[in-house]
């Protein structure tokens, strides 16, 4: 199938399209723990990040604010994360909790296994340039949407 799919001219589209095929595939594995691929990311970014603010998870993921507070809704409601008011009592502070940090952890091995399956259908060498580049890719259209924001990496 993938050599019948068309090229697209667009890079959003075609960064979207590849973006909800790994979405679907990371679902299905994730789906018998009852978690989706957006609760794994958040889950992971938090296990990295340690305790932050939601603005600065969402410059993190690059996510917008709706889609974050909707996402850290649910996994409150789950128990997987710990919230503190920040300095500021409008700021939140959160990070991982025990809970969130056991469900990450049996998460893992169903993550594990469609990064092995991926990295072989890809190759490693094609696997690691397709991190870097998507990478660079968010690093760019940030600068050019918010060129005078502070980075947080």
């Amino acid at each position: 199938m993938a050599d019948s799919l068309p090229t697209l001219p667009c890079m959003c589209a075609t960064l979207r399209r590849a973006s909800r095929a790994l979405t679907q595939l990371y679902d299905e594995a994730l789906r018998p723990l009852g978690l989706r691929a957006t609760q794994f990311t958040v889950l992971q970014a938090l296990s990295l990040a340690g305790e932050v603010s939601q603005g600065e998870l969402g410059q993190l993921l690059a996510m917008d604010s709706t889609t974050l507070t909707r996402t850290l809704g649910i996994m409150g409601q789950h128990g997987w994360i710990a919230k503190r008011r920040g300095q500021d009592r409008r700021e939140w502070r959160m990070r991982l909790s025990k809970s969130g940090e056991a469900q990450l952890k049996r998460a893992l091995p169903h993550w594990q296994k469609v990064q092995g399956r991926l990295r072989t259908q890809l190759g490693n060498e094609l696997s690691d340039k397709l991190l870097k580049l998507t990478d660079k890719v968010t690093s760019a259209v940030t600068e050019l949407q918010y060129p005078h924001q502070e980075k947080l990496l």
